[in-house]
């Protein structure tokens, strides 16, 4: 702020930097679309590895291609991908469990994501809480994963501070909660529930013989014996103790877990003993052998509740892809995400029908213009061959040059049976242009053979140079195999960059490196709205966006030797006139002269008829 001098001496005051940074966008993070095991519908994720993708949408699936493009996108070097889960309309269904108060339904739990994953989820009730006459703790455990919620001090009423519906709901990745009825009652505790003690009995009263039976195993055991148990317990938690481990001493039936993993918990007065087998129909039931015993299961009830009824759903048609803008699903779910450049859509390589291929490839094309994304077409399946190719690409005229077309389908193994299968290729194109983007910069061409494309072990159409030479001038980028060097990426053309049609966009480098520029530009500038429009603000214009394009030169980024050559930065009097100073416009023109990839390499090569002596 203004200094104001009052006393002969020396004042500092700090001014602000009239230079802001620019910073070069993301170029890889990678979308995928389409059908998944499990994860939430219509809703983005970001993952960093397959082991993400693993654990928030269930990983590998026979029917789901968008799973194997995910994880050969990170086999190839990808780094950040974002994946939208999308199925067919009314087919994917959430795994539900309805829990009882005296036989009344009161509380109802959902799996927070639809798919059968669900039906591996276990929810146990127990009322070990500061207020054991009211409130009562939710565990969740999903089988699956091994992973577990617990859920403590809830409450049925909706105007306490505790209500079940409003920590569950804002906490748990695992279900949602929802009570039912008016005045609903909290659910009852899970297993078995002993009577109340209102003192712990005495040592001659514990040292009796039970017969405690789960699902017609029967065994038996001594609750305390003074030769082996030490001193009698003499608090209920000590109790507890003691029959938790003679109850996993006790030896299970084959592949039962029910006494091993057994657990007992105080809730309130009360011994609640629950089965350890995750297995709702394995209650354990306890009678004494031997009269005056205490009563160890005054109520019984199921020791886990299982929810059931959830439903992967099918894979989405091309209507469900496309999905709508309003309600933001299909691939319009992506409008909101900040940080996508490259979009893939693998299950359309499968479709039957090229119209409806393209239709949904159009659709998301224009996403890509509006988002300033790059969309990766696969060939489709029913390519065969190059004369397939050749009859067929009039089809995908539609798309232009925020696209390219890969052709044709990888053959890799796949993990989950050991054979050999076709996929297309999207996926790994996506992870080798992830690396050539960080080994070498976004205008490097993701082409040549430093494009090589992981674990792929053949594919489903072998080319020749001939044949080859056939694809690349109408812009089908071709995957080759070469001897020694591999497969890889053997073409770098957008759908606009067919000979004929002499496109500036014409290769895949310069497209991307423009909208890299385009979009940093557009988030590097919005300080610019609202300052004066003067000769003033037109300079720190021309200061920040000029350091920002030399930035990418001095990376290599453009032709030429010197500045001058590479590009330039014009925000002046010429750009922006007197009229549009009124209209409240500043225009800033940006041009460069970009790095086109060398496709043919032209050796000439000269007998010599020997050196004539002079």
């Amino acid at each position: 702020m203004p200094v104001t001098p009052t006393y002969p001496g020396v004042y500092i005051e700090e001014l602000p930097s009239r230079v802001r940074t620019i910073t070069a966008v993301s170029t890889s993070v990678t979308a995928f679309v389409g059908h998944t095991r499990r994860g939430p519908l219509n809703q983005p994720v970001t993952i960093t590895s397959f082991a993400d993708f693993e654990r928030r949408f269930g990983g590998l699936a026979p029917d789901s291609a968008v799973s194997y493009a995910v994880q050969q996108f990170f086999l190839n070097g990808g780094s950040i991908a974002v994946v939208v889960r999308v199925a067919k309309a009314g087919t994917a269904g959430s795994s539900r469990v309805a829990l009882q108060a005296a036989g009344r339904d009161v509380l109802e739990l959902t799996a927070r994501e639809p798919g059968k994953w669900g039906d591996g989820l276990r929810v146990q009730v127990d009322y070990d809480t500061p207020t054991p006459d009211q409130t009562f703790n939710l565990h969740v455990l999903d089988l699956a994963s091994g992973s577990q919620e617990s859920h403590f001090h809830l409450s049925m009423d909706p105007h306490g501070d505790r209500y079940v519906a409003t920590l569950v709901n804002s906490s748990s990745a695992l279900v949602t909660a929802e009570p039912l009825g008016e005045a609903p009652a909290r659910p009852d505790p899970s297993g078995t529930v002993s009577q109340p003690f209102e003192t712990v009995p005495g040592a001659d009263a514990l040292t009796k013989t039970y017969e405690v039976t789960v699902n017609a195993t029967k065994r038996e055991f001594t609750l305390y014996d003074p030769a082996t148990d030490g001193a009698a317990p003499t608090a209920l938690a000590q109790l507890a103790l003691l029959l938790e481990r003679k109850l996993r001493a006790l030896p299970d039936a084959p592949g039962q877990r029910a006494f091993s993993a057994a657990r007992v918990r105080v809730s309130g007065k009360q011994l609640q003993v629950i089965a350890g087998s995750g297995d709702p129909g394995h209650v354990l039931t306890f009678s004494p052998k031997d009269g005056g015993a205490p009563n160890l299961g005054s109520a019984v009830n199921p020791p886990v509740h299982a929810l059931s009824g959830g439903a992967d759903g099918e894979p989405p048609g091309f209507a469900d892809l496309i999905g709508n803008e309003v309600d933001k699903t299909g691939v319009n779910a992506l409008r909101d995400v900040a940080d996508v450049n490259l979009l893939c859509l693998p299950e359309v390589a499968g479709y039957a029908d090229l119209d409806q291929m393209v239709t949904v490839l159009a659709q998301a094309e224009r996403l890509c213009v509006d988002k300033r994304m790059f969309l990766l077409v696969d060939a489709p399946a029913s390519w065969r061959g190059i004369d397939d190719a050749r009859a067929q690409l009039t089809k995908f005229d539609p798309l232009g040059d925020h696209a390219a077309l890969y052709f044709p389908h990888l053959r890799m193994v796949d993990p989950l049976t050991g054979r050999l299968r076709a996929f297309p290729p999207s996926g790994a194109v996506a992870g080798v242009m992830a690396r050539t983007d960080a080994e070498r910069g976004v205008w490097k061409a993701p082409a040549g053979t430093e494009a090589r494309l992981a674990g792929v072990t053949a594919l489903t159409v072998p080319m020749t140079d001939p044949e080859n030479g056939l694809l690349n001038p109408v812009a089908v980028n071709c995957l080759r195999i070469f001897p020694v060097i591999g497969p890889v990426v053997w073409g770098a053309r957008t759908l606009e960059g067919a000979d004929r049609a002499a496109s500036q966009w014409k290769y895949v480098p310069v497209r991307r490196l423009a909208l890299m520029i385009e979009e940093s530009l557009y988030r590097g500038t919005k300080w610019v709205v609202f300052e004066p429009n003067d000769e003033k603000l037109w300079g720190q214009v021309r200061l920040n966006v000029g350091s920002f394009m030399h930035s990418l030169f001095r990376q290599g980024a453009f032709q030429g030797t010197s500045p001058r050559e590479a590009y330039f930065v014009k925000c002046d009097k010429d750009t922006t006139t007197q009229q549009d100073i009124n209209s409240g416009v500043v225009n800033i023109v940006v041009g460069f002269a970009p790095l086109k990839p060398a496709e043919f390499v032209i050796v000439k090569i000269q007998q010599m008829a020997g050196q004539i002596e002079v």
